[in-house]
């Protein structure tokens, strides 16, 4: 699929991950109306984001899998699913937290149950919805899609960003249905100066009133 294919309607829009700023352009373009499952955690692996989905978050985010291994800026711990190797930096705050007793951890629980109660809804129930995931092989790509067909009930497009290849925009020709794969620059550009980016990616795309 090219650019040009994947415009139009959607029911939702979900990240699938790799670092925030996927969400914070999807906010910025207004096409993301809550927080998804994926938007405030890293997600550098797209095997692990695979089983993850595969399982249907079967155990995602279980306490005796959470360790916290370092911090997050000054203020953040940097707590990992051994799991999933999903690394949440946004949900545990220093100063209300002992990096081994992670007190705020029911409360963060419970926000993330409801982030994957509504995802598992929607893609039972929409009728259009649009991924997007940067990082990843085309192997990992090509997988994500079968488990996506089996997870997905109605149409869908993945939006397939592969940072590092290009310096702008860069299509390229996947022999994959649904999948618009593009090379964008480099992880560290799309994090800084790189509205004009997104917003050439986002054109024309637009959530169902």
């Amino acid at each position: 699929m090219r650019i040009a294919d994947i415009k139009g309607k959607y029911d939702d829009i979900f990240s699938l991950g790799q670092l925030c700023y996927i969400s914070i352009q999807l906010e910025k373009n207004g096409l993301r109306p809550y927080s998804g499952v994926l938007d405030w955690v890293g997600s550098p692996n797209l095997s692990s984001v695979n089983r993850l989905l595969r399982n249907r978050f079967q155990g995602f985010m279980d306490r005796h899998q959470m360790e916290c291994i370092g911090t997050a800026g000054d203020k953040l711990y940097l707590v990992q699913d051994k799991l999933y190797d999903i690394y949440s930096n946004h949900d545990f705050f220093v100063a209300q937290n002992d990096p081994k007793l992670l007190e705020a951890y029911p409360s963060v629980k419970t926000k993330y149950d409801r982030r994957v109660a509504r995802f598992l809804e929607k893609v039972d129930t929409a009728e259009r919805l649009l991924f997007v995931r940067s990082g990843g092989t085309y192997e990992e790509a090509k997988e994500l899609l079968e488990i996506l067909d089996d997870l997905v009930r109605n149409d869908y497009v993945l939006l397939f960003l592969d940072p590092g290849q290009a310096d702008e925009i860069e299509e390229n020709d996947w022999p994959l249905e649904r999948v618009c794969s593009v090379n964008v620059p480099h992880v560290d550009k799309l994090w800084n100066d790189s509205d004009h980016i997104w917003k050439e990616l986002f054109a024309g795309i637009e959530l169902q009133k």
